[in-house]
């Protein structure tokens, strides 16, 4: 189990304070292509009944012209929402990690100090590892697997779990500052994406959110609450086919599709490959209620 990995890295002052604490980040915007990395964070949360820790809503960080506050109606009473990172703490009864979920619009200005920052609060909180998860347009069909990808800039951490070490080079968002911050300070830090079809990039993308989750889920070792866990897939089933509804009605589309199709299918491993049937297995026995008694 990848969660043993992670653990291998803990801090020895976790040993005496408690379970190790893993902050798992996601933010609006540039690095959350179809909002999926930030619905994942979202869904997660919400499935472990993560607890509301604080926020940070300082103004210096946003534009509101381009990140606008939000009007909405509470109960009869209007009220402006305004951007903000929201920090959540869950304890998974069956995980071996307590879990900080931070979500919130990448910031417009100041993205030294809003790191600094949000590694000030890793460090109150004990953190012991760092996920930063994001989604990115990509040539791939909707009709494929949603690709996931780990990476890392520490050693340690891609020989423990096989996984890259980051190769991009160009412009980076917030997600790829903090991962690179994090490694500086210290922080064991791994980023998980999930590639979402271009030509179906916005919001939402239930798919990739679904895929974001499931290796989420395999990296800590959690597993969602079985209603929650098929209400994305059934909204991922939901979106594929209308997809699918859209491609039919446009023939330049459909023939697209079909080439990225073989395009994947001559260079990745079949969907129902042993390793991805055990994957599904195992999610399966995680997420079975235990009989009653």
């Amino acid at each position: 189990m990848l969660a043993a990995h992670l653990r291998s890295i803990a801090d020895e002052s976790a040993e005496e304070t408690g379970r190790p604490t893993v902050m798992v980040l996601a933010f609006e915007g540039w690095n959350d292509a179809g909002g999926a990395a930030s619905a994942a964070v979202r869904s997660v949360a919400h499935a472990l009944d993560a607890d509301l820790v604080e926020k940070l809503t300082e103004e210096e960080y946003y534009d509101f012209q381009f990140s606008r506050p939000k009007v909405v109606n509470n109960s009869g009473h209007r009220e402006i929402i305004w951007p903000a990172t929201t920090i959540l703490r869950a304890t998974p009864p069956r995980g071996e990690f307590d879990v900080l979920f931070v979500h919130g619009v990448e910031p417009s200005f100041r993205w030294q100090a809003y790191t600094a920052d949000l590694l000030t609060k890793a460090a109150e909180h004990e953190v012991t590892a760092v996920v930063l998860m994001g989604a990115l347009l990509a040539d791939v069909p909707h009709t494929r697997p949603i690709p996931t990808s780990f990476s890392s800039e520490d050693s340690q951490l891609r020989a423990l779990l096989d996984i890259d070490e980051p190769t991009y080079e160009g412009p980076t968002g917030i997600v790829g500052v903090l991962s690179h911050t994090a490694h500086q300070a210290g922080v064991p830090a791994v980023s998980l994406w999930a590639a979402v079809p271009h030509y179906v990039g916005q919001a939402p993308s239930p798919k990739a959110q679904l895929a974001l989750i499931r290796k989420l889920e395999e990296l800590l070792g959690l597993s969602l609450d079985t209603h929650e866990a098929e209400e994305i897939a059934e909204d991922a089933a939901a979106w594929e086919r209308g997809v699918d509804d859209l491609a039919e009605d446009d023939e330049e589309i459909a023939d697209y599709v079909k080439r990225l199709e073989e395009a994947t299918d001559t260079t990745n491993l079949p969907e129902a490959s042993g390793e991805a049937i055990a994957e599904e297995f195992e999610r399966y026995l995680k997420r079975r209620k235990p009989p009653e008694k």
